[in-house]
């Protein structure tokens, strides 16, 4: 039996992996900051719940232990992001943009994740088959928001790129580190989703198709790559 976890679960592109998991014959845990609604997710999907905020060093802690306690871990998914929009929707450009609000991004997308994977590196390393996601973007590739041409040129945030170009560059770093351990990055799409108000173009159906695909690989999948549902992508 395969025990995922996967953070920031209980709506949207972690939800749906969830379901897809646990169709594939996982256990999967709900990892969610909010107790009321990540508990309410796990029961609706069947899954199982953990407390789980990955800017808490101590929420981090206390899940380790409840699912090492439980049986150890396989596959961690490392979802959970916030891309910092505005109230209403828009997003911060250069002029506007922070230490403190780059900051802010960066406990999440980069330093939660992180301080998950550290924590739970122990029980991963006891699997036969470890397996770790991190969600990643299009966004975060210097290359497309550099050419004027490419679709995603027009994006004028700093933070997001900014923390997704760094999960990237932990992706790589970390698979270098741990060879028996498969370490993708995952560029899911513009999905609908909270994150981004809505306004995506996709599903979250579609979107989870690539984050479900890695999370699938077996010993002798790929490691330290970036690719979307369409393959490889350049970093």
């Amino acid at each position: 039996m395969t025990t995922t976890l996967i953070t920031g679960a209980n709506k949207g592109l972690g939800r749906e992996t969830a379901r897809r998991l646990l169709a594939e014959g996982h256990t999967v845990y709900v990892g969610a900051r909010d107790a009321e609604r990540g508990r309410r997710t796990a029961e609706e999907l069947g899954a199982r719940f953990v407390h789980l905020d990955v800017t808490d060093a101590q929420s981090v802690a206390a899940a380790a232990k409840t699912i090492e306690a439980e049986g150890g871990l396989d596959v961690l998914v490392n979802n959970a992001g916030v891309e910092g929009r505005l109230p209403d929707g828009g997003i911060v450009g250069a002029a506007d943009e922070t230490a403190e609000s780059m900051r802010a991004l960066f406990e999440t997308n980069v330093f939660g994740l992180v301080q998950v994977t550290h924590a739970f590196l122990p029980l991963l390393r006891r699997s036969a088959a470890p397996v770790v996601v991190n969600l990643s973007s299009g966004l975060s590739r210097t290359s497309a928001l550099a050419d004027p041409t490419h679709p995603t040129a027009f994006y004028p945030g700093v933070a997001y790129p900014a923390s997704k170009a760094a999960v990237n560059m932990v992706t790589v770093q970390f698979a270098k580190a741990f060879p028996e351990i498969r370490i993708n990055a995952v560029e899911p799409g513009y999905t609908r989703t909270d994150l981004n108000h809505n306004t995506g173009t996709q599903t979250v159906e579609e979107g989870a198709e690539i984050i479900v695909r890695m999370a699938l690989v077996g010993p002798d999948g790929p490691t330290g790559t970036f690719g979307d549902v369409n393959g490889p992508l350049s970093w």
